[in-house]
């Protein structure tokens, strides 16, 4: 790690063998996630997309709004081995990148933790919707699929003013506008509160909606219009699992915004103790690619029957497949 240069100058030698040892250990656990974590996310996110897209009749809300998290974690996937293969993560990098690879990284990983926090935020007030409205098409599929389109939209417009303090930190000061702008702690405060406090705050709304819903018996609690009651569990533990894996690299954002590091620490000992924090909470974040689609697999009772769907089309090729047409009648019926 870079960061250890400065100790090799400047402080103890105890201080340099800290830095030293953070930095092996980031090392260790960037290379085992990109030989396990790497392959398992790429595959099952790109199966989540495919199965589901290739059974588009029976896609229900919650699997819209898991395809467009599957997909923001293909991105994730993309910009994954090129940061971790870098001199930030481990000792034996394989490259170097400049600022404008950096600047178009940290875009791409801007923009999908902003489709994946809002899409949780967003299945979590519409699963509400559905339960205390089953018979109308507020939440229909139809309506998500425009709405993830607005996510992405969204998170472009909502990435680029963060983005104009990340390109202005990183050019010649000799232009007087971006001079004025050379402050990273505004970018971190922006999608901190964009990215992180708006969707805790709806998901909890959301969930305080819901529980007051399960607890009122209505006659609309037997309508067959209803969300499969496993929707609920991978739910709750969809929505968990991503703040879970989200919160620290926020909460790193949320360092940076108010102690201004490592700008502003005095204390040069607690430098080497940031970094391998802020590195280690990104690797948490970039988990969640492979962590949602893995449990979407398992927790998804009728993702088997569209894989298997799915696999029978394809065996049967141009062939009449006569199960496959009555089982998409059924469905539609």
């Amino acid at each position: 790690m870079w960061i250890c240069m400065v100790y090799n100058e400047t402080d103890t030698n105890v201080d340099f063998r800290l830095c030293q040892d953070f930095g092996l250990i980031l090392s260790v656990v960037s290379l085992i996630y990109l030989l396990v974590c790497f392959p398992l996310g790429l595959c099952y996110n790109v199966l989540l997309v495919v199965v589901n897209l290739s059974n588009k009749v029976s896609m229900t809300m919650p699997d819209v709004y898991f395809v467009n998290m599957a997909i923001a974690g293909l991105v994730l996937n993309l910009v994954a081995p090129v940061e971790l293969l870098s001199s930030t993560f481990t000792r034996w990098h394989a490259w170097e990148y400049n600022n404008e690879v950096y600047i178009t990284l940290l875009i791409l990983f801007n923009i999908s933790s902003l489709v994946i926090m809002y899409s949780t935020t967003l299945l979590s007030l519409d699963y509400y919707i559905e339960r205390a409205l089953p018979r109308t098409y507020m939440s229909s599929v139809y309506n998500t699929k425009h709405v993830c389109g607005f996510i992405w939209g969204g998170a472009v417009l909502t990435s680029f003013s963060s983005l104009l303090f990340y390109v202005c930190n990183h050019i010649s000061t000799k232009m007087v506008e971006c001079s004025k702008m050379q402050n990273k702690e505004a970018a971190d405060a922006i999608m901190m509160f964009i990215g992180y406090v708006v969707p805790a705050v709806a998901v909890l709304y959301a969930f305080v909606l819901i529980l007051r819903i399960r607890k009122e018996s209505t006659p609309l609690d037997q309508d067959s219009a209803r969300l499969d009651p496993s929707i609920h569990r991978l739910l709750l533990a969809s929505v968990c699992v991503q703040f879970v894996l989200w919160t620290p690299y926020y909460m790193t954002l949320l360092v940076h915004t108010v102690a201004g590091a490592p700008g502003y620490i005095n204390n040069a000992h607690y430098l080497p103790t940031y970094y391998f924090l802020r590195c280690l909470s990104k690797l948490l974040a970039f988990s969640s690619s492979f962590a949602m689609p893995l449990m979407y697999r398992q927790m998804n009772k009728n993702f088997s029957n569209k894989l298997q769907r799915l696999l029978r089309r394809l065996h049967c090729r141009d062939q009449s497949c006569p199960h496959e047409r009555s089982t998409v009648q059924q469905v539609v019926t």
